[in-house]
């Protein structure tokens, strides 16, 4: 699998944030399903690892995404 625009924005800002939402994923790079990304780049041989946050204000939960250390 070839690595894509999309990957190369997510791992960019892995890199410089350290982590990355969905949500983070659609407004900042217009990326429609990050998580579909980040299987693809866990299958290229990325390690990422995802933790679920609940947010302060509406107590929803999500996940957040990492690149391993």
């Amino acid at each position: 699998m070839k690595t894509s625009t999309q990957h190369i924005k997510i791992l960019n800002h892995l890199e410089k944030v350290g982590s990355i939402s969905v949500r983070e994923g659609m407004v900042e790079y217009s990326i429609p399903s990050l998580t579909k990304r980040i299987s693809e780049l866990r299958r290229i041989g990325y390690k990422i690892e995802d933790q679920w946050k609940k947010h302060k204000v509406t107590g929803q939960w999500y996940k957040r995404y990492y690149l391993a250390s």
